[in-house]
């Protein structure tokens, strides 16, 4: 048998085993120790606070979840970017690829400033062309700061609708929570932004910002604020505002910027990669619009290294508002 709803159970165990694991590394270990630079891998760097993860990660997938069906674990980390399980099963006998971030927002978490987010993004194996459109079961669980008890699980299958839960960690209690997008028609007083984590070219990416804000509210009056941006530096996280209902427009712009950068002879900073975007499933079954550079389904192959441009709306009308006036500024910039 090889139904996708046979692999929600153990997928969100796996999460609820690495937000554990992590949860409790954090309680122990120091900042210091947590952001300690393990290694220094082609997509992203590498912490100490990864690496407890990504233990967990294997192990648990060759125990519980490739005795159901053959798979191709795929995740940063891995040798090559991927593994096959059961060890030694030829990768074309594998029934699915599994994609799998074992912490999207390694930096607000290791320094207990955001959440971070563990997802998983499970196709059926079309070999090496697999992509996020094929994804047909996502999940994506919170690993919440010492401090925070309640952390939050997203799910969907494709075609299903999503669904999400509320988790007490002090009670272990567990509460079916109601999320929607935004329905405002507007990005006027509400969260809107394009991401700008790294330096780079955040001049640039400002500069289109404040273009995109104006053209569709107009200059801001003295002492008032139009709109407003949370700078959340996870891409599970910006999905989950838009899920939410807190952030009506999102763009993750980093992975156009090559010819800004090589004008200023730099090479790319880090981008969005597959792996992060594993979960966009969950947005599009809650009516989350997400697009690529041209306003066309996102797309990418279930690989770790390429880099991956976004764009999301709470909804039809916000990306009315907004999407000609991005169109437009990255036209002119030859992006």
């Amino acid at each position: 048998m090889t139904d996708v709803h046979r692999l929600l159970a153990p997928i969100r165990e796996l999460h609820e085993r690495i937000r554990q694991t992590v949860v409790q590394a954090c309680e122990r270990a120091s900042v210091d120790e947590l952001s300690r630079v393990a290694a220094d891998e082609e997509g992203d760097t590498i912490f100490a606070v990864d690496r407890v993860s990504e233990e967990v990660l294997v192990a648990f997938c060759e125990r519980e979840m490739a005795p159901l069906n053959p798979l191709v674990l795929i995740a940063e980390g891995l040798d090559g970017g991927q593994i096959v399980l059961p060890r030694g099963t030829a990768e074309s006998d594998a029934v699915w690829r599994v994609i799998v971030d074992p912490i999207d927002g390694t930096r607000g978490l290791m320094y207990q400033k955001r959440s971070a987010w563990v997802l998983t993004g499970v196709a059926p194996n079309r070999g090496p062309g697999t992509n996020l459109q094929d994804i047909e079961l996502a999940v994506q669980t919170e690993v919440p700061l010492i401090k925070q008890h309640l952390s939050d699980t997203l799910w969907a299958i494709r075609g299903e609708g999503a669904h999400a839960e509320r988790f007490n960690r002090l009670t272990n209690e567990r509460a079916a929570l109601a999320l929607q997008p935004s329905r405002a028609p507007t990005i006027e007083q509400g969260y809107a932004m394009i991401a700008r984590f790294f330096p780079g070219a955040r001049d640039e990416l400002a500069a289109i910002d404040e273009e995109v804000v104006q053209g569709a509210l107009g200059p801001s009056m003295a002492g008032k604020a139009n709109c407003f941006e949370d700078q959340y530096a996870s891409s599970a996280g910006q999905l989950y505002e838009l899920i939410a209902g807190h952030d009506r427009f999102i763009a993750d712009l980093r992975a156009l910027l090559g010819p800004v950068m090589s004008k200023r002879g730099l090479p790319l900073p880090i981008c969005c990669h597959p792996y992060d975007l594993c979960t966009e499933l969950i947005a599009r079954e809650l009516g989350v619009i997400v697009t690529d550079r041209n306003g066309a389904a996102l797309s990418a192959p279930l690989t770790v290294e390429p880099d991956v441009a976004w764009f999301g709306y709470a909804n039809e009308n916000i990306r009315a508002q907004i999407e000609p006036l991005l169109q437009g500024a990255l036209t002119k910039r030859g992006l």
